[in-house]
């Protein structure tokens, strides 16, 4: 009798049985014993500064995971190793302990992440066939070009040519893989499956099935106004689902698809709170390809490489005042408070708190960029250091560096009771709206004390102070 095949499904960042590419593929052979594996690297996370609250997301999807796996008969292994080259090694082994004749994967784009897929698949060679799938984009990256054959600097015309692209190709979701009859039970895994420095609860509660329930939720009931209140923080009005997609509970192909059957006309519209939630999911795209791209971008080099002159203050006491939110600014502070205490930022809010702590103070983005990925719950790579390097005029497309938010200024536009701002700074709960803003303004005209810090930089000098710099760098 033939031995039959043994498939391997190497998990990542794709952390659900829907619409994976990698474990529906591997499960296409009706007769091949499948099995699962993720990989748990402690040491590469903290060299990633991944937050902790993002490893206990991770595990407590991994339980998940190993749940709706074994309903299908599938085993998930865990296995633990220090580093990513390290991880490469351990695959390979287990790939020859249980005679594995075929690795299925999906790709990730970072450059570590690259190096360790390409030295398993080195090691695999003549022994094990390696199937590798692009699931985490809705486009390959290194296919959306411009007529030269690169990669597009622009993201307007990246856009262009990717919605082109998009519809000429098929953007269904994949089922369920069927139940492996043949394979005999498994029991799910029982916690913890690794150790975690911080017991305390994700803010984000982690499973498949959540995440498809708040995108029919959102599609549903947030999508008509998402135009206008994604840019208000005091309104739960963007998708909060950037955790569940950056460790894969979702798909984007599901995100797609639930927009396209709530608004099937919304590409006609691009001011529709459709389209506009469409063009954040292609903005993700863009950096995933530009990363690629651009391997440098994995080394923290600045895109626009004069930029690298910049001549940074890096005050360590403004920067440990911006991480507290304690700088002054009430839009600022509310907006780093949310952060430390959710491990989640509003969109909006990322682009005042990084564009303040580059320009008003003058701190590499680099320090910032470090800071939100050991904090943020949907911490992930490309999205991180696009935004970065947007906000700091170093990146591709970026704001212009002469641009430069006022925070008091974008404090009234956004939050113009203040209501986000109490909700986070309870110290200022009895300023009145008029001086929210300002709050000390009005302590001095009523003799009001509050514990509340003074702005640590004058806006006015701060913003000709950066524009001085980068130009000095730009000669």
């Amino acid at each position: 009798m033939h031995p039959s095949s043994v498939h391997l499904v190497w998990f990542r960042n794709d952390l659900r049985v829907t619409d994976n590419k990698a474990l529906f593929n591997a499960c296409q052979d009706k007769q091949a014993q499948v099995h699962a594996l993720f990989t748990v690297t402690p040491e590469q996370w903290k060299t990633h500064n991944m937050a902790l609250s993002c490893q206990a997301f991770i595990h407590n999807a991994l339980l998940d995971l190993s749940i709706s796996l074994a309903k299908l008969n599938i085993p998930l292994t865990i296995v633990i190793s220090d580093t990513y080259s390290n991880a490469a090694d351990k695959v390979a082994e287990y790939c020859q302990q249980h005679q594995a004749t075929a690795l299925f994967f999906n790709h990730q784009y970072a450059l570590n992440e690259q190096r360790r897929d390409e030295k398993v698949t080195e090691l695999l060679k003549n022994k094990t066939t390696v199937y590798a799938y692009h699931d985490n984009v809705f486009i390959p990256p290194g296919n959306v070009v411009t007529q030269q054959g690169e990669m597009y600097k622009v993201f307007t015309p990246f856009r262009n040519a990717f919605l082109r692209l998009f519809f000429s190709q098929n953007n269904a979701s994949l089922p369920i893989p069927e139940i492996r009859t043949h394979q005999k039970a498994v029991s799910p895994l029982k916690a913890p499956l690794f150790s975690l420095e911080n017991t305390s609860l994700p803010s984000f509660i982690s499973t498949e099935e959540e995440a498809l329930k708040r995108l029919k939720q959102f599609c549903y009931e947030s999508v008509p106004h998402y135009a206008k209140w994604r840019d208000i923080p005091a309104v739960d009005g963007t998708s909060r689902l950037s955790p569940y997609l950056s460790i894969g509970l979702l798909s984007i192909r599901q995100c797609f698809n639930r927009l396209y059957q709530t608004e099937p006309d919304f590409l006609e519209n691009n001011t529709s709170g459709a389209f506009v939630w469409f063009n954040e999911l292609i903005w993700r795209e863009f950096y995933q390809h530009l990363i690629v791209a651009n391997p440098n971008l994995c080394k923290h080099i600045a895109f626009q490489l004069w930029t690298e002159k910049i001549n940074w203050r890096n005050n360590q006491d403004e920067f440990n005042a911006w991480t507290q939110g304690a700088t002054g600014f009430p839009i600022i502070d509310a907006a780093m408070r949310q952060l430390n205490q959710t491990g989640w930022m509003h969109n909006r809010l990322r682009m005042l708190t990084a564009s303040f702590l580059i320009k008003d103070l003058l701190i590499d983005w680099r320090w910032g960029e470090r800071y939100f990925m050991s904090q943020l719950i949907d911490g992930d790579f490309a999205s991180n250091n696009g935004g970065w390097q947007w906000a700091a005029s170093t990146g591709t497309d970026a704001v212009p560096y002469f641009r430069i938010f006022n925070p008091t200024t974008q404090g009234r536009k956004f939050d113009p009771d203040g209501e986000f701002i109490r909700h986070w700074l309870p110290e200022l709960a009895n300023v009145p709206n008029r001086y929210i803003h300002t709050p000390h303004e009005w302590a001095a005209k009523t003799n009001n004390s509050l514990d509340y810090p003074l702005p640590i930089v004058d806006h006015a000098k701060a913003r000709i102070r950066a524009i001085e710099s980068y130009e000095e760098a730009k000669k």
